[in-house]
C-alpha cells in the first residue's frame, strides 16, 4: 500500500498513457522483432528514442500539448484505419454490392447490385444531398 500511494502521488497532474503510447509501444515492438533479424544500430537507436519519447510523453505534466498531440495522432490514425475497413469491406461485399464515390463530396457510397444489364441509376448522395448518376 505504502508504494502504491507513493506512486499515485508521483503520478498526479502527470499526462499517463494514451492512444499515441499504445502505439508507440507496438512500434518500439515493431522495430526490437526487426533489429533482432537485421542487427542495425540505426533501428537499435530509433527504438529507444521511440522509447524515450514514451516514457516523456507519460510523465510530462503538459497535459494540454500532449492532449493535442494524441488528438493529432487519433485524426490520421482515424483516416487511416478507415481505408483500410472500406478495402476490407469492398472484398466482402464484392459479390452484393458495388462502391462508387460521391463526385461532390467524395463519400464512399455503397449500392446494391442489381441484376441483368448494367443500368444506369440516378442516386442521391445521404451526405451532401446532391444527385448525381452512376452505372449499376
Amino acid at each position: 500500500m505504502k508504494f502504491r500511494d507513493k506512486l499515485i502521488r508521483f503520478m498526479s497532474g502527470r499526462y499517463g498513457g494514451d492512444q499515441l503510447n499504445q502505439a508507440l509501444i507496438w512500434i518500439c515492438i515493431a522495430v526490437a522483432v526487426l533489429n533482432l533479424f537485421f542487427h542495425s544500430w540505426v533501428l537499435y537507436i530509433l527504438g529507444y528514442a521511440l522509447l524515450i519519447w514514451m516514457v516523456f510523453r507519460m510523465l510530462s505534466r503538459n497535459v494540454y500539448k500532449r492532449a493535442e498531440e494524441n488528438r493529432k495522432f487519433l485524426r490520421i490514425w482515424g483516416r487511416v484505419k478507415g481505408f483500410f475497413v472500406l478495402q476490407r469491406n469492398r472484398i466482402r461485399d464484392y459479390k452484393t454490392h458495388i462502391y462508387r464515390t460521391c463526385p461532390h463530396c467524395y463519400a464512399a457510397l455503397r449500392f446494391a447490385k442489381r441484376g441483368g444489364n448494367a443500368k444506369k441509376a440516378e442516386v442521391t448522395c445521404p451526405r451532401c444531398g446532391k444527385q448525381f448518376t452512376i452505372r449499376l
